[in-house]
């Protein structure tokens, strides 16, 4: 069933109000747009949901918002946010894989447009399969029908044809709110309970980029921000635990990279994910931005500089829904 959002997005196109709005300029402000990783997901056993858009429509949406916004990098951030009129859009991309580098990087070069990479280090300097990926690995090759509750899921998990996608939603659940302490424990259970064993090591062959690739972007014209080490879910984490999460993420890369880190993204990136913990140690490491990963765009003057909006781009996002986000993110993003 199509929703009135979407329906309401198509509506924009076929009547021609979208490209209206647009010549109107119908909004002020900051859009970031926010991807994980380019291409096709159908032939790999990890989570389908980090792909944020097949090769193609990744070039067909950088050639529209050249087209039709000011696309600006990380160096024209405090000057975008402090125009009183403008349409600023900023394109970002989380984590690190691979796909970032052979597929979204030459497109960005190719219409000449910045992107920021928010990297996750301990993925770069000891390549392994993410929890997340983990977690749809496990819920792809168990061949039991349910997993029934216990103590750490309150309610059966069915792996029955679609219920599966739904299954798997669940797992990601309970890593999602669990304590960073108790994740290793978690995947130990799920290997046994569900008869996978842990996702083999090889499952992150060729899966991230590396620091070599980071500097042939750099030199490209991109530019990198901080991630965590490891990838927590920080508001999980102890004062400490964050502390060295952001610090060591920073330190890492300006000494492979030779330049200043001053952004950070939340991994997950809702306001439950993050906590005043983690804004004391951005600013004790001398972060000057941090995005979230909760929506909207950053109107003009937006203030608070450690949790700007993004908004998510994902596979099923079809173009009239993309071109709807970015003509009218007040309503769509």
């Amino acid at each position: 069933m199509i929703s009135k959002r979407d329906l309401l997005a198509h509506s924009l196109d076929v009547t021609g109000i979208g490209r209206m709005l647009r010549a109107a300029r119908a909004w002020n402000g900051v859009l970031v747009l926010n991807y994980h990783r380019i291409g096709d997901p159908s032939d790999s056993w990890l989570d389908h949901n980090l792909w944020s858009a097949t090769a193609e429509d990744f070039e067909w949406q950088v050639a529209f918002i050249a087209r039709n916004f000011d696309v600006i990098g990380l160096a024209d951030l405090e000057h975008a946010l402090n125009q009183p009129r403008g349409q600023f859009v900023m394109l970002t991309f989380d984590d690190g894989y691979h796909d970032n580098f052979s597929t979204a990087f030459p497109i960005l070069k190719s219409h000449g447009v910045p992107a920021t990479f928010f990297i996750a280090t301990g993925f770069i300097d000891s390549p392994h399969v993410p929890v997340w990926d983990e977690l749809a690995w496990m819920s792809r090759t168990t061949e039991l029908p349910f997993l029934a509750e216990n103590d750490w899921l309150p309610s059966p998990v069915s792996f029955v044809g679609q219920n599966r996608a739904q299954g798997f939603r669940q797992l990601l659940t309970v890593y999602r709110t669990a304590g960073s302490e108790l994740i290793g424990e978690y995947l130990d259970f799920l290997a046994d309970a569900l008869g996978t064993g842990r996702c083999p090591a090889a499952m992150s062959d060729g899966q991230w980029m590396t620091w070599d690739m980071l500097r042939e972007m750099q030199a490209g014209g991109m530019t990198f921000g901080g991630h965590t080490v490891n990838h927590p879910i920080l508001a999980n984490s102890t004062a400490d635990q964050q502390d060295w999460e952001v610090g060591e993420c920073r330190r890492r890369l300006m000494e492979e990279l030779g330049q200043p880190i001053d952004a950070f993204s939340y991994p997950n990136g809702k306001p439950c994910d993050f906590n005043e913990f983690t804004r004391a140690a951005l600013k004790h490491h001398g972060y000057r931005w941090a995005f979230s990963f909760s929506g909207s765009y950053c109107p003009p003057n937006y203030a608070d500089h450690f949790a700007l909006c993004r908004t998510a781009i994902e596979t099923d996002i079809d173009l009239p829904q993309f071109r709807a986000v970015t003509t009218l993110p007040q309503v769509f993003s």
